[in-house]
């Protein structure tokens, strides 16, 4: 069942900006999706966009909008590249004992998330 549903977009010429700053990198993302952002080269912004909204959209579809770090959802691809989340701290107590499901996309300068959080049962 589905118990809710976030979306977010961010621009990616925002990330481009923010890409060299190591404050905004090291607030709001973990060491592996930095190291995964700085392997893109020039899709980097990109990539930074869509984990940034990815993880906004979470937030959105727990329903309590940003009460936690947002270090504290972790964006990973499996080996096909589908994105996925990793929770912890309060992000994973709010979240606890649900499913997530996460698309991203990029396109004219916007990347865009979405969410779906479900019972697992």
């Amino acid at each position: 069942m589905v118990k809710g549903l976030g979306l977010d977009l961010c621009e990616i010429s925002r990330m481009e900006k923010l890409l060299e700053n190591d404050r905004f990198l090291t607030r709001y993302f973990n060491e592996g999706e930095i190291g995964y952002i700085r392997s893109k080269g020039k899709s980097a912004a990109q990539t930074m966009a869509g984990i940034y909204a990815a993880k906004e959209a979470l937030a959105k579809a727990l329903g309590t909008g940003i009460t936690f770090e947002l270090k504290e959802i972790s964006i990973f691809h499996d080996e096909a590249g589908m994105p996925g989340y990793s929770l912890s701290g309060k992000a994973a107590e709010t979240g606890q004992g649900d499913r997530f499901w996460l698309s991203i996309s990029h396109d004219g300068g916007i990347a865009a998330a979405v969410c779906v959080r479900e019972d697992r049962d």
